[in-house]
């Protein structure tokens, strides 16, 4: 138990560490959630040309990469010029026939 305690925290610090996309080599993008080779191709010639400035950046500049891709890659720790993830405030939804309740 002692030996499995020391192996998990040897390990954690490993865990914790974030994937920098201006950083990644090609076999660490391809580790990524939902990157292929096509993928990790378009973002290495984007870089090549410039370092990515931010999230929104990434995405303007490598094509085929969906909201939903970008989430799950900030969900995994993934960060852009050190920018951990960015989120964009949803207005709520008006009720049924667009008015509010309660009112």
């Amino acid at each position: 138990m002692k030996l499995l305690t020391l192996m998990v925290a040897a390990l954690l610090p490993l865990a914790a560490e974030a994937l920098e996309i201006n950083d990644a080599s090609r076999a660490q993008l391809e580790q990524l959630d939902g990157i292929g080779v096509a993928t990790a191709e378009r973002i290495l010639a984007e870089r090549a040309r410039a370092p990515f400035a931010g999230w929104s950046d990434l995405q303007k500049r490598v094509k085929g990469l969906s909201a939903r891709r970008v989430q799950q890659w900030q969900a995994q720790g993934v960060t852009v010029n050190s920018e951990r993830a960015e989120f964009t405030a949803v207005a709520p939804r008006p009720a049924a026939g667009g008015k509010e309740q309660g009112r």
